[in-house]
């Protein structure tokens, strides 16, 4: 229950106590690569095994990833996404996509080549009106807080 005089919690709030810090996004980043194992994570990444086992059981928990036996004799796991993490897709391309816009150096890597697989070229996604389908910014937008009236 939010204190008095504080609005309530929003959407943006409570995706932020899931992704509160830089590991969860980057062992995110590695899924969406295809790396599935503890292993090559922790070798991507560079990561403390420990602060990677926290994470793994934190995204587990929360439902982004599965946790999915491949071997037995001694049992062996790997983590997959589920389809809650795979809605994060658009997040994930948004944020690298600010990131080589705005952050990029010379001396820094190239930006990633995303490749659509149905057609093979190059794609560059973007957020569109569902309704229109025009090109969205943020300058596009009127947001309206449930039970506010509608603006005129």
């Amino acid at each position: 229950m939010p204190a008095k005089n504080q609005p309530p919690r929003d959407a943006v709030e409570l995706a932020v106590d899931v992704f509160s810090d830089r590991w969860t996004f980057l062992i995110l980043r590695e899924a969406f690569f295809g790396v599935r194992r503890y292993g090559q994570m922790q070798r991507n990444l560079g990561i403390a095994r420990n602060v990677l086992a926290d994470r793994l059981r934190q995204l587990v928990g929360d439902g982004m990833l599965e946790r999915v036996r491949y071997r037995t004799d001694p049992d062996w796991y790997e983590y997959r996404l589920t389809e809650r993490a795979l809605d994060l897709y658009p997040v994930i391309v948004g944020l690298m996509r600010w990131a080589e816009r705005h952050l990029a150096t010379e001396d820094g890597p190239a930006p990633l080549e995303l490749i659509h697989r149905s057609c093979g070229n190059p794609a560059d996604p973007y957020l569109a009106c569902s309704h229109c389908h025009e090109p969205l910014t943020a300058r596009d937008i009127t947001p309206i807080l449930p039970g506010a009236p509608a603006a005129e």
